[in-house]
Order: C-alpha cells, then sequence, then structure tokens
C-alpha cells in the first residue's frame, strides 16, 4: 500500500525513507499533553501592573504547545467562571483566583508554587 509520500515521492523522483512503524503498547505517547507535562513546575501569581489597578492571575512556566494551553485556559476559565486569555506560555485570568487554580492544577498533577 502506498501513502502519499510514497506517491509524492515517486512524482519527482525523491527516494522517502519510512522510519514510521506501528508502535508497540509500552512505546505508544500519552493522551494528551497535559499528562505528559504535569510534572513541571507551574507558578501562580497575581498581577495589576498596567491594568489600572486591576487583578489578574497568571499562570506561568508553562512548558505545552498552543492548542494544549488553550484547552488548559478553557478549563480554568470555566472553572472560575470568569474570562481570561493565554498565549506564550502562560494563562491570564481575569480576578484573584489563586486558591482555586493552584488546586485543580494539583489535582491535575502539576507542581505548583
Amino acid at each position: 500500500m502506498q501513502d502519499w509520500k510514497d506517491k509524492l515521492g515517486a512524482a519527482f523522483g525523491i527516494e522517502t525513507n519510512d522510519t514510521t512503524e506501528s508502535l508497540t503498547p509500552s512505546e505508544e505517547k500519552p493522551a494528551s499533553a497535559v499528562e505528559q507535562q504535569n510534572s513541571q513546575v507551574v507558578h501562580v501569581m497575581l498581577d495589576k501592573k498596567g491594568r489600572h489597578g486591576k487583578q489578574t492571575t497568571l499562570v506561568t512556566d508553562l512548558m505545552c504547545d498552543d492548542a494544549t494551553l488553550k484547552e488548559l485556559a478553557r478549563e480554568l476559565k470555566q472553572l472560575c467562571g470568569v474570562g481570561g486569555s493565554a498565549r506564550g506560555g502562560e494563562i491570564l485570568i481575569q480576578g484573584d483566583k489563586r486558591e482555586t487554580i493552584s488546586k485543580y492544577l494539583r489535582e491535575k498533577g502539576f507542581k505548583v508554587k
């Protein structure tokens, strides 16, 4: 059976080396990137600089891709019942929600400072 890589290689005369073989159960990747990254240390802090005195909770030092970061931000916003955003490895949640967020992240397996 030829896949698209083989067909593309044949069309342009390029040899394709297919090294992706089926993984055995012991080599399978985790179900989500959050589970893979959950042993990392994240910082939860209160910030109000540049926001006209309004408080926001920042979750920083998250080492994950943007899709996982946005999914975690969605869960945190829903948990706290407030708005927020996620970009550049940090999540911003409106208001002082440090206790709620820290507890939730510990339950997910993160180490919180």
